[in-house]
């Protein structure tokens, strides 16, 4: 097989590019979409096509050979972007990183070095692809040399040339100098464009066959310029053949694609921002990708002097990283097998509290009476990967970690928001160029799976150990990221105190009524059971009503319903199709009754049962700190958030979440309106500001403006309306998304949002100010200071927002709600400490906090959380919580608490 080669044609792919990658910004704010884009190609090109050489063919600097011989060549090209040039090094040193050789020939182009290093690779038997848009390079094209559009990801060899010009490669030369190229500024023949030029070519052979019978060509005019511009064309001609005899030493074997200075580029990637190619990098080149072997200092500590001797050790750290090695991945419920402690590069220790049999194991007691008092101590840090998971299993076993220090994977969240990647494996790929022992490795897989406390301690030993010392120097990076991103305040005084919250909370858990859940999903089963029929019936036969497929014929052969949505398969049957066609016959709204109730009864009534702690009798949801973008929380196992409230049997399933007992209830305390309140602050509108420091109700008073009718007169489809409009702003909805979510013309859509801002012009000052800024930085950041990349902004005024742009919008202003919660969150949990209150946090659902307490401390629970939820913030509109309680989530009464 023969040995094959790539040569990058440099500047047309740094310009194709520069052009093509939405402009993006490194953390130092400098431009980096084309050095993005030049690494994203040369890494596909590398992982796709797997060239045995690879050349970068360069311009000299100056002017050329063919500027000598027409000065106006390439006059009409502009001046490079002022966002690329500062560039042009940095995808020079990223091409550098790839040890891939630049050649350049002085008074020369690309194109000609091009021409030279495939000529001279094709005698040595090397089959060569061109990576150029450049059309003169279809002169070289031949049964070895072949051009390669990695825009479009097409290959062109003498095929695609005779279908797109009507000519073979060996007649492109000729065909240019007729036509000229707009692009270079080269001349050609007036008049005579690709079709004519193919005309002529297949008629009289050569560029001098046609100039030679210049009379015969087809009318008066043609026949004039190929006479009058002859020169130009053989001139032309000059210019568009390319140079395959320059003097190059080309180096074969330095050119041979091998392994990449993977340490250089590491430090480029970091620099620039692109964590992600790091990752590509490891996979395209597995034998440089791996780490070299690092002597790490383990020791196993399973014995009670050496205990001793290590204890003495850790009574000297200020800070250290803990993690523990248990039974599972659900930590309500995981037994601790050792514990793996850190606090130096390259160095760690383990202690074995449970092993297979014959081996030794310290007693699980002795060791945690031993640990605690350390552990509780809030002058020592304690740092380590998802701490709230070990926080939650200590607190199982009595012991209630206080100083919390650097968590890596919630730093690299708020350094890199809506990225993925923040466990422990990526972070250290990432940053410290390692690749960790694979869990797989001592545990197995699949059916083979062993428990870890069936593994062999001293594998244990050395898994846990790089584990705890690896996520010791990640705290050290990310403390400095942080401080050099200007997040370190949002960490150490937000986030950080959060992960103790939310840990407390996934202990806590909250208590479910069983008996409730296997009641609501027997009548939901009967319902169904009457819903099939009644589906059947309608449909004349029976079918799956689950298969779309079934679905799909009955409603549009057999029913003769209208097609609204295609999908690649046939039409469409989603719920906004359905929707749609429920107007026009009843078998749409119930099939969309049959999806709503069958996934309430799968996902939530027979599934949460089976998510109830037997020991304690409630279900432990992990809170996800480091999920959504934004700043908002989120839950798992079960997603609590997304419990059903639009319809009465969904609303139902919150029966069945209960207090403790009897003599203890609920208490919710919801904030009311508070994204608006947030726009309202950070806007600075003076009449949405006004309407909620009078308290009066924002839609209506918003319904009142837009449809010019005094507050009195507002009926519900006018709140209604207001609603949407308001909530529309939010996330950037266009006239058409308002149309179709509240059911009217888009013309009076539009209308709505017009008034909207004419009234509240301080907010669309606002909205355009965000995009502007964010256009310019790449970035938005919420009231307390947590940044978002985005990528796409355009500045200015826009009749309709795209996707980033309504992501900017969103993002500042749902982030600093879920920012005002958190705090509220900490202040709470703080108050309820300093007054002992027995009252304790259960979950945090969007703007909602839920608490229980015992009856009779229920009052006093309600103006704790009243006070320190409406103080939260200092905003310049109050903060409104509405509170109730009751003996389930579902069933409440308003708790009316006054102000002390």
């Amino acid at each position: 097989m023969k040995e094959t080669l790539y040569i990058i044609d440099t500047f047309s792919l740094v310009f194709q590019v520069f052009h093509a990658v939405p402009a993006m910004t490194g953390p130092t704010g400098q431009p980096t979409n084309a050095i993005f884009g030049i690494t994203r190609d040369i890494l596909n090109i590398i992982k796709t096509h797997s060239p045995d050489y690879l050349i970068f063919a360069m311009d000299s600097s100056g002017p050329g050979t063919r500027n000598d011989l027409y000065p106006e060549y390439k006059a009409n090209r502009s001046a490079m972007p002022e966002d690329l040039v500062p560039q042009i090094p940095h995808i020079m040193d990223v091409v550098k990183g790839f040890q891939v050789p630049v050649i350049e020939c002085p008074g020369w182009e690309a194109d000609d070095v091009f021409a030279t290093i495939a000529r001279l690779a094709n005698e040595k038997g090397i089959e060569t692809t061109i990576v150029t848009n450049d059309k003169d390079a279809r002169q070289l094209i031949n049964d070895a040399i072949r051009l390669y559009n990695i825009r479009k990801n097409q290959f062109m060899d003498a095929e695609a040339v005779q279908t797109d010009w009507g000519i073979r490669p060996d007649q492109v030369i000729d065909f240019q100098s007729l036509v000229g190229d707009s692009v270079d500024n080269i001349p050609g023949v007036p008049l005579v464009g690709p079709k004519k030029a193919q005309t002529l070519i297949e008629q009289f052979g050569t560029l001098e066959g046609v100039l030679a019978n210049a009379d015969k060509a087809k009318g008066p005019k043609l026949q004039q310029n190929l006479k009058e511009f002859a020169d130009q064309a053989r001139m032309s001609r000059e210019l568009v053949t390319l140079n395959q005899a320059l003097d190059l030493d080309i180096d074969w074997e330095a050119s041979r694609l091998t392994h990449p200075d993977r340490e250089r580029l590491h430090q480029l990637f970091l620099e620039f921002g692109f964590r992600r190619f790091a990752e590509e990098m490891k996979e395209e080149f597995p034998t440089e990708a791996a780490s070299e072997p690092v002597e790490r200092v383990r020791e196993t500590i399973d014995t009670r002097s050496a205990f001793e001797t290590f204890l003495a050790l850790l009574k000297e750290q200020e800070e250290f990283c803990v993690d523990l090695e248990t039974t599972g991945l659900k930590p309500a419920e995981a037994e601790i097998v050792g514990w793996a402690i850190s606090w130096e590069k390259h160095r760690g220790f383990y202690i074995p509290v449970e092993g297979p049999s014959g081996q030794t194991a310290l007693d699980p007691q002795y060791v945690l009476e031993h640990l605690k008092p350390i552990l509780e101590d809030p002058e020592i840090l304690i740092t380590n990967q998802n701490i709230k998971y070990d926080m939650v299993v200590l607190m199982r076993v009595g012991v209630f970690l206080q100083g919390v220090s650097i968590d890596p994977m919630v730093a690299s969240y708020l350094i890199s928001a809506g990225e993925r990647g923040h466990s422990l494996d990526k972070l250290s790929e990432r940053y410290l160029n390692h690749t960790m022992i694979p869990i797989s490795d001592l545990i197995g897989s699949g059916k083979q799976q062993k428990k870890m406390f069936e593994v062999d301690v001293d594998k244990v030993a050395e898994y846990a150990v790089e584990d705890a010392e690896i996520a010791w120097q990640l705290s050290r990076i990310l403390q400095e990221e942080l401080k050099h991103a200007g997040l370190w305040e949002l960490y150490w005084d937000l986030e950080r105190p959060l992960i103790s919250i939310l840990a407390e909370m996934e202990f806590t858990g909250i208590k479910v009524d069983t008996a409730e859940l296997k009641k609501q999903s027997l009548e939901l089963e009967k319902r169904l059971i009457t819903l099939i029929s009644e589906i059947h019936e309608m449909a004349g036969h029976e079918f799956n009503i689950a298969s779309p497929l079934q679905l799909r014929t009955v409603l549009f052969d057999e029913l003769n319903l209208p097609v609204f949505k295609k999908t690649k398969t046939g039409p469409s049957t989603d719920q906004s199709v359905l929707e749609k066609l429920a107007p026009l016959h009843a078998l749409p709204a119930k099939i969309t009754e049959h999806r709503h109730l069958s996934k309430l009864k799968s996902t939530y009534l027979d599934a949460l049962p089976d998510l109830v702690n037997p020991e304690t009798g409630r279900i432990h949801a992990s809170f996800n700190q480091v999920v959504a973008a934004t700043g908002r929380l989120s839950s798992s196992d079960p997603n609590l958030q997304n419990i059903p409230v639009r319809t009465e049997e969904g609303r139902l399933i919150r029966k069945a979440f209960i207090p403790q007992d009897e003599n203890w209830r609920l208490l919710c305390a919801d904030y009311s309106q508070i994204e608006l309140r947030i726009l309202a602050h950070l806007s600075q509108d003076v009449a949405l500001s006004q309407a909620f420091r009078e308290g009066a109700d924002i839609h209506t008073a918003v319904a009142s403006d837009i449809f010019r009718v005094p507050h009195e007169q507002v009926d519900s489809d006018m709140r209604r309306t207001a609603k949407a409009v308001n909530f529309g702003v939010i996330y950037g909805q266009s006239p058409f998304g308002l149309s179709e979510a509240i059911g009217i013309p888009q013309s009076e859509a539009a209308g709505f949002i017009d008034d909207y801002f004419a009234r509240y012009q301080g907010v669309r000052e606002f909205l355009d100010q965000i995009l502007e800024d964010c256009a310019t930085q790449k970035f938005v950041t919420t009231i307390c200071g947590r940044k978002r990349e985005i990528q796409g902004v355009r500045g200015g005024v826009q009749k309709q927002l795209n996707m980033p742009e309504r992501t900017a919008i969103n993002t500042v202003i749902q982030g600093s709600a879920a920012d005002l919660i958190k705090q509220a969150m900490l202040n709470v949990s703080d108050r309820l400490k300093q007054e002992q209150h027995t009252g304790r946090l259960l979950m945090q659902i969007h703007d909602e906090l839920v608490f229980e307490v015992p009856l009779d401390s229920l009052d006093s629970l309600g103006l704790i959380v009243r006070e320190e939820m409406e103080s939260a913030m200092d905003l310049d509109v109050p903060l409104i919580v509405d509170m109730s309680s009751g003996l389930n989530w579902l069933e409440q009464s308003d708790l009316l608490i006054p102000h002390r």
